[in-house]
């Protein structure tokens, strides 16, 4: 999978791609945790389940040009479901990654591949 680095306010996290359907499929099930400032990112995807995750996340939804149109924090493990219409893409973070970063919905994050 490749990496891409998000930018925004001087704070930046990098975000695994899962671009193929069974990549976002298994997402981050299975997994027991995340690294700090480090994620996943679903490529389409406007909706995610927390069924079979372990652990809690923030999720970022964005639109085709990478600007944030949603943010549900802390999603608790099995019981969590998020929908944003009109997002294309979803970063997975560990949850508190978010409120850390101080970033908000209607910026618009840089990216570069790594």
């Amino acid at each position: 999978m490749k990496t891409v680095t998000f930018t925004a306010l001087d704070n930046s996290i990098q975000a695994k791609v899962a671009g193929s359907f069974l990549d976002r499929f298994l997402g981050l099930m299975g997994r027991k945790s995340l690294p700090e400032k480090q994620g996943l990112l679903l490529s389409p995807c406007n909706s995610i389940h927390m069924m079979f995750m372990r652990f809690a996340i923030d999720a970022i939804f964005l639109d085709r040009d990478n600007r944030i149109v949603k943010i549900v924090p802390h999603l608790r493990p099995w019981l969590g479901l998020a929908f944003a219409p009109g997002a294309y893409a979803c970063i997975e973070l560990p949850a508190g990654t978010v409120e850390m970063l101080g970033w908000r919905v209607g910026m618009k994050l840089s990216s570069s591949e790594v």
